[in-house]
């Protein structure tokens, strides 16, 4: 006759190694399947594109020498904080650095234009840019609509940038079909060699940067 206790004990550790068994072999099964999943997450991450940024920029992020001309008081309509709710025809037209632009726009009809664009960054010449065609050169221009239309035309690109994403693209093109050429960063930013006095000012449908040089655009 067989000894209970030996049978016991027997079944008992039969018992034990199969549990072990078990255990261990749902752990090597588990393994692949967490190291499958996690591959599998990464690869979707990296295959997800960068999102772009949209251009817009706030009061804070504008810069340059000289943004130190424009209006501080936030009740003046030439202020930043007076210009982000207007588009971008009407918002220049209340800063006392874009006097003599806002004349050439309004000589060449394209303030309807630019204020009812979606999303655009201006280059907006200073003026004393401006200043430095000379009364007589900028007369002559303003009685001529079609080549004055071109030249603002070229200071104008048809997406919204700011500054890191102009800094980026390197160049843009502008309503004309011609490249701008961006070199620099911040105080140092240059557009077709042309100094950035003061970017990223925000308006309802603009980026605008006023420059240093009214930009020429190169013969056809």
């Amino acid at each position: 006759m067989r000894n209970p206790k030996l049978v016991l004990v027997g079944a008992v550790t039969a018992a034990a190694l199969s549990v072990a068994a078990c255990g261990g072999g749902g752990d090597d099964a588990a393994a692949p399947a967490s190291t499958t999943t996690t591959t599998s997450a990464a690869a979707t991450a990296s295959s997800m594109p960068m999102a772009e940024s949209d251009g817009v920029t706030g009061t804070t992020d504008v810069f340059g020498p000289g943004c130190a001309s424009v209006p501080s008081d936030p009740s003046n309509e030439g202020s930043l904080q007076g210009m982000v709710d207007d588009p971008v025809a009407t918002a220049a037209s209340n800063n006392p650095l874009l006097t003599k632009l806002v004349a050439a726009v309004t000589a060449a009809n394209l303030g309807d234009t630019l204020n009812s664009q979606k999303a655009i960054t201006v280059f907006a010449p200073a003026d004393p840019a401006f200043a430095e065609l000379g009364d007589a050169k900028f007369q002559e221009l303003a009685n001529d609509p079609a080549t004055l239309g071109k030249i603002l035309q070229f200071h104008v690109v048809g997406q919204r940038y700011d500054a890191e994403g102009l800094e980026e693209a390197g160049t843009v093109k502008a309503l004309t079909g011609q490249e701008l050429t961006i070199a620099g960063s911040g105080d140092t930013m240059t557009v077709n060699g042309a100094p950035v006095l003061c970017g990223n000012i925000p308006t309802a449908n603009a980026t605008v940067f006023v420059i240093g040089k009214v930009l020429t655009p190169p013969a056809a």
